[in-house]
C-alpha cells in the first residue's frame, strides 16, 4: 500500500516548453485564461508607451498672412498613457491578435517660434492625442530548448484627434500653425507606437528563457517538462504539448514504454486545463525503481502507540510459533520493497495501481545485529481517489488484493494465511480546481490567480 502512497505524493501539477514525440502532458489554455493574462500584460505595455521618447522637433511652415514661420518644440515628455479597451482574440493556426482601442496619450514641452525675421516668441504647450489603436499579433513558438518563444508581427498604430494647448506668447499666432504642430506631433508619435509594443512582447522571451524546464523533484529524480513542439492554436483554446518524464538525477535513461496519443476534452470554463498521462506518471515509477527508492523499512516506533499490533516476536508468535522460542522478546523490523516497477493505469474516476514486492522481516539482536526471519512474496492492487490539494495531486488509497506467498523462512516452515497483520504508517495559486480521471490521463481543470 505504501507504494502507491509514495507514488502519489510524488507527482507535482506541471504548469508552465523539441523532438516530435508524443506529449505526456498536455495543457490548454483558453480564452478565459487569455483574458487573465491580457489583464496582466495591459499593465506592461503602459508602461513601455510611457517611455515613448519625442524628438525635438523643427521646421518651417508658410503662414499667411505674415510669411514663413520657423519654429522648434523642444523637450516633450510623456506624462499620461491610458489603454481604456483592449482585447486578446485567437488567430487559429498563427496566434493571438492583441487589439487596443480608444487609448490616449498626454504630453508636455516647449515650443519655439521666430517670424518676419526678428520676431521670435516661446512658451509651453501641452497636448493629448486621443482615439489611438494599436493592433498587433503575437505569434507563440518554441525555441531550440523547448521553452516558448514570443514574436509580434503585423503591427499597426493609427492616432486619432489631438488637443494642443499653448501657453505664453501671442494667442493669435496659435492658431495659424496649430493644425500643423498637430499633425507633426501624431506622426511622430505614431512612428514610435508599434516599435515600442513589439519590444514590449520581446521583452517576455527573457523572462521565459528562465523557465526551468528540467526541476529537481528530490534527490532521485528530476522531471523534463519541455514542449516537444510548438504550440497548437484554435479558435477557442491555445494547447501546449509538454514531455513530462521522469530521470534519474543526473541520468536521463528513456523509459522502456512511449506516450500513447490522447486528446484533451473541449470544455473550455476554465482559464487551464492540465492533462497528465499515465505514462508521465509511470516514468516516475520506473526512476524510482530503478533507484532504488521504493523501499522501506517499517519499525515499531512507526506504529501508533495505541496499536495492540507491536513488531516483535511476541506479536509476530501468535502466528508463527517457533519466532517466541528461536528469538523471544526481541524486537523486530520489516524491510519492504519493491520487485518490480509498478504499473499505473487510469481509467474514468479510478487510477489503480500493481505492485510486486517482498517483505523481510528481521529479528534485532541485543547488539543491534539483524538475523532474517523470512520473506514475503507480495502481489498488490490498490485504487486510488485522487485530488487537487494546493499546488500539488494527492490521493486517497484503497486496498483491492493483496496476495501474500511465502518466498523464504530461516525459521522452518509455517502458513501464510489471509488477512496477515502488517503495520500501517499513518507564486501561483490555483481556483476553482476540478480533476477528472478518464482513460490514460488525469484532467485538470483549474482558474489561477497570481499573489504579490
Amino acid at each position: 500500500m505504501f507504494l502507491s502512497v509514495r507514488l502519489l505524493l510524488l507527482l507535482a501539477v506541471l504548469a508552465p516548453v523539441t523532438s516530435t514525440t508524443n506529449p505526456g502532458v498536455k495543457v490548454k489554455l483558453t480564452q478565459k485564461g487569455l483574458e487573465y493574462g491580457r489583464q496582466l500584460g495591459m499593465i506592461q505595455i503602459q508602461q513601455k508607451l510611457k517611455t515613448i521618447k519625442v524628438p525635438d522637433i523643427s521646421g518651417s511652415q508658410k503662414v499667411s498672412p505674415i510669411g514663413k514661420v520657423q519654429y522648434s518644440l523642444t523637450n516633450m515628455h510623456i506624462v499620461n498613457v491610458g489603454l481604456p479597451k483592449s482585447g486578446l482574440g485567437l488567430v487559429p493556426g498563427t496566434g493571438v491578435r492583441l487589439s487596443i482601442g480608444n487609448a490616449f496619450i498626454s504630453l508636455n514641452g516647449n515650443w519655439r517660434v521666430k517670424y518676419l525675421r526678428f520676431i521670435k516668441d516661446h512658451g509651453s504647450f501641452d497636448l493629448k492625442v486621443s482615439g489611438l489603436t494599436i493592433g498587433t499579433t503575437i505569434i507563440i513558438q518554441s525555441d531550440e530548448t523547448g521553452r516558448p518563444r514570443v514574436s509580434s508581427t503585423n503591427c499597426a498604430a493609427t492616432v486619432g484627434g489631438a488637443d494642443i494647448k499653448f501657453h505664453g506668447g501671442a494667442s493669435w499666432l496659435y492658431n495659424l500653425f496649430r493644425n500643423f504642430i498637430d499633425k507633426a506631433l501624431r506622426s511622430a508619435l505614431q512612428k514610435q507606437i508599434c516599435p515600442l509594443v513589439v519590444d514590449a512582447i520581446s521583452d517576455l522571451n527573457p523572462q521565459l528563457k528562465t523557465l526551468n524546464v528540467l526541476a529537481k523533484v528530490d534527490q532521485y529524480a528530476e522531471i523534463e517538462y519541455s514542449m516537444v513542439s510548438s504550440p497548437t492554436v484554435s479558435k477557442s483554446s491555445i494547447d501546449f504539448g509538454l514531455k513530462g518524464v521522469f530521470y534519474n538525477i543526473g541520468k536521463h535513461q528513456e523509459p522502456p514504454f512511449s506516450p500513447a496519443v490522447f486528446s484533451l476534452p473541449p470544455q473550455i470554463n476554465n482559464m487551464l486545463y492540465v492533462g497528465m498521462s499515465t505514462f508521465t506518471i509511470n516514468s516516475a515509477a520506473f526512476v524510482y525503481n530503478s533507484a532504488g527508492a521504493l523501499s522501506l523499512y517499517i519499525t515499531d516506533d512507526m506504529i501508533p502507540a495505541g496499536s495492540p499490533i507491536r513488531l516483535n516476536t511476541r506479536t509476530f508468535g501468535a502466528f508463527i510459533p517457533q519466532l517466541s522460542k528461536l528469538f523471544p522478546g526481541l524486537m523486530m523490523k520489516l524491510l519492504v520493497k519493491t520487485a518490480k516497477t509498478p504499473v499505473i493505469s487510469f481509467q474514468p474516476n479510478n487510477v489503480t495501481v500493481q505492485a510486486s514486492g517482498t517483505v523481510t522481516a528481521y529479528a534485532i539482536q541485543p547488539n543491534a545485529t539483524l538475523s532474517p526471519l523470512f520473506v514475503l512474496n507480495l502481489e498488490t492492487s490498490v485504487s486510488t481517489r485522487v485530488f487537487v490539494s494546493g499546488m500539488r495531486v494527492a490521493g486517497a488509497v484503497t486496498l483491492n488484493k493483496m496476495d501474500v506467498t511465502l518466498g523464504t523462512s530461516y525459521v522452518g516452515a509455517f502458513q501464510v494465511r489471509a488477512g496477515y497483520p502488517l503495520p500501517t504508517i499513518g507564486k501561483m495559486k490555483l481556483v476553482n480546481t476540478e480533476l477528472k480521471v478518464l482513460k490514460d490521463y488525469m484532467l485538470i481543470g483549474t482558474d489561477v490567480q497570481f499573489t504579490a
